[in-house]
């Protein structure tokens, strides 16, 4: 039966395969700053970019360790072989501590992780003595039995066991091994900072950056772009006009009229890119427009962000606590201006202090926030009107008005809306209350589902920094500490709620997130790297046809596969039906963006038998769309 199965699918089927398998996580991490090699025998492990990988001497295969394939944690400060215990110890550094063996297993012990104690348990450095690793900290040491995985004992220095006779830190393996080390590729990008993405035609396109309130970063500066699981890296041997260093790139975006044409800005101005190659830095001492921060004109604060090209090849960007301009435009046809008015002065007659988030909207609109304290505002820009609009007024569906400290991100859902991110949570503000800034930015109510006829806030009091729109319209609002929650698109419905603690989310501290709306991968930019999650949600077809409407995987043997089934290619709100070959209804629902995903159940919740299975879609206003089949194998 199985054999006549699939030979029948593979006959009359002619699907193209998914990317990936829906609810997959990813990382992508960087491997390039190598920082401590310990040899085990004929393997290398190699903590590098404070992130870890294997290397084994004879075969030269290389294998690479994250939070999807056995770590616990992100970010480690050291790393020690144990030759007795035949245990690599990893300790991250929030004090969290993994033993690793060879074969990559992985053993964690969270015991000085979750202690609260007084004194900084940060680890300095490690001492291994026969099967016992000695934790050299703040406060004092922690004795870990390697073999047995568990803390044995710790000392301060007052104790009366203080340990004084430790053997001296062995590093030799690196002077041995780092020239062997250099030579290898374990892949990935080459920093963990991607403070600014944007998804543009499967690519995805990221810079470190960024600025914050009060003080930059210091990151260098680096284009990062990730292909087909392939990473470029732009040219960052870069000496600037007048600054010191090419660091902290706050914003990307690509020239509609050539793709390969590249800018991004950053604490020093504006920098340009083609082919992958450095071109010009634009800044304050070469352009009338773009000034610094600094009553000094001093070239390592000249903060620009929110960086953007309209349709027609117009760029704008935004000029910080600048005494000329805020908005600054470099039109297709190579003339620069600025644009400021009293909406977007702040103290000394200069722009406000803090703008980043640029979004051009469905309707041409230019919006962008101001994220300092002082003057927290939703702001939008009409350049056929060359006038600018602001927006404070901050409240709930109750009409209560709201102090908001910070304006962080700015997004515009599928039916127009504009909602931003805010100290106190999401707000957004209706296209009908666009044209009167008095009506306010508004706080979504979300009626509870007990019956009680109560309601509670969406995210309230949540610090949103990033907010972004699948294509089924549904909202993920990434957080300062909170992780990521996935929103659903009439905004009633917490579908998702992702953290470090549930899920392989690198960071509960999410800078950015960018969706491939193709395939429904949705990464997540975290203080501690790069990580992905594969949504069951992708932008919906224009049409349905035989040639676009497929089911992955196909055929299903659910001996060895326990994932979901993904229709794909289908229109906004498709009608889906599952029959069997009979033509008895086994499953229905309707598409998320473009796609359906199937359990392989029927309407009871048992698992279907072996059998082919009929995909019957229908557009959202009835229209016959497509068939498409399925095997199932049991």
């Amino acid at each position: 039966m199985k054999k006549f199965i699939i030979l029948f699918v593979l006959t009359i089927l002619n699907c193209p395969f998914s990317i990936g398998q829906i609810g997959k996580w990813k990382t992508y991490m960087a491997y390039h700053d190598v920082q401590e090699i310990e040899k085990a025998g004929d393997e290398l492990f190699v903590m590098a970019s404070n992130d870890l990988y294997q290397y084994n001497l004879n075969d030269e295969s290389i294998y690479t360790y994250d939070k999807t394939n056995g770590l616990s944690d992100t970010f480690i400060r050291h790393i020690k072989w144990c030759p007795d215990a035949k245990r690599l110890i990893v300790v991250y550094q929030n004090s969290n501590i993994d033993l690793v063996e060879t074969n990559g297993n992985v053993i964690n012990i969270s015991d000085l992780y979750t202690k609260i104690i007084t004194g900084d348990k940060t680890v300095k450095s490690i001492r291994i003595d026969g099967v016992y690793a000695y934790l050299i900290c703040e406060f004092g040491i922690v004795k870990v039995n390697m073999e047995r995985a568990e803390i044995s004992d710790s000392y301060t220095p007052n104790h009366p066991e203080y340990p004084t006779n430790l053997p001296e830190e062995d590093n030799s393996a690196y002077d041995q091994y780092i020239e062997v080390v250099k030579k290898l590729n374990p892949g990935g990008p080459k920093y963990n900072y991607f403070f600014n993405m944007l998804m543009h035609k499967g690519k995805l396109y990221t810079v470190g950056g960024g600025i914050y309130q009060f003080n930059t970063y210091n990151r260098p500066g680096c284009i990062q772009i990730l292909e087909n699981n392939q990473w470029t890296i732009y040219q960052d041997d870069i000496k600037p006009a007048f600054a010191n260093s090419y660091k902290d790139v706050t914003s990307i975006t690509i020239d509609p009229l050539h793709e390969d044409h590249v800018v991004v800005t950053s604490c020093s101005g504006l920098y340009e890119f083609m082919n992958g190659t450095f071109k010009y830095n634009y800044t304050d001492g070469n352009n009338e427009y773009i000034k610094s921060a600094t009553t000094d004109n001093n070239p390592n604060y000249v903060f620009t962000n929110g960086a953007i090209y309209d349709q027609e090849g117009n760029l704008f960007f935004l000029n910080s606590e600048a005494p000329k301009a805020a908005i600054i435009k470099w039109s297709k046809d190579g003339k620069w201006s600025g644009i400021i008015n009293p909406e977007i002065i702040d103290i000394n007659n200069r722009s406000l202090r803090m703008m980043k988030g640029s979004m051009i909207d469905s309707r041409g609109l230019l919006w962008f926030a101001n994220a300092h304290s002082d003057n927290p505002a939703l702001l939008c820009y009409d350049d056929d009107n060359n006038s600018i609009t602001k927006f404070n007024n901050f409240k709930n569906q109750d009409g209560i008005s709201l102090s908001v400290v910070w304006v962080e991100c700015v997004c515009e859902d599928k039916e127009g809306n504009i909602w931003v991110g805010t100290d106190k949570g999401p707000f957004y503000l209706t296209v009908n209350e666009m044209t009167d800034p008095s009506l306010g930015i508004i706080q979504y109510k979300v009626p509870r589902k007990d019956d009680s006829g109560y309601a509670d806030y969406l995210l309230d009091g949540i610090e949103i920094t990033n907010i972004a729109i699948d294509g089924g319209g549904r909202k993920w609002f990434g957080t300062s500490s909170n992780g990521v929650y996935l929103i659903s698109a009439d905004n009633n419905d917490q579908l998702q709620h992702f953290t470090m603690e549930n899920s392989p989310l690198l960071s509960n501290n999410i800078e950015s997130i960018a969706i491939n709306q193709q395939t429904g991968e949705v990464f997540f930019g975290t203080d501690k790297g790069l990580c992905s999650y594969i949504s069951d949600a992708t932008e919906p077809a224009e049409s349905m046809d035989n040639d676009n409407v497929y089911a992955y995987p196909n055929p299903v043997d659910f001996n060895n596969y326990s994932g979901l089934i993904t229709i794909t290619g289908l229109t906004l709100n498709a009608d889906v039906k599952i029959t069997n070959a009979a033509g008895f209804l086994i499953a229905e629902g309707r598409s998320n963006g473009g796609l359906f995903t199937w359990d392989g159940k029927d309407k009871k919740g048992n698992r279907v038998a072996s059998g082919v299975y009929n995909v019957i879609t229908a557009t959202q206003d009835g229209k016959k769309g497509t068939v498409c089949k399925i095997a199932i194998i049991r």
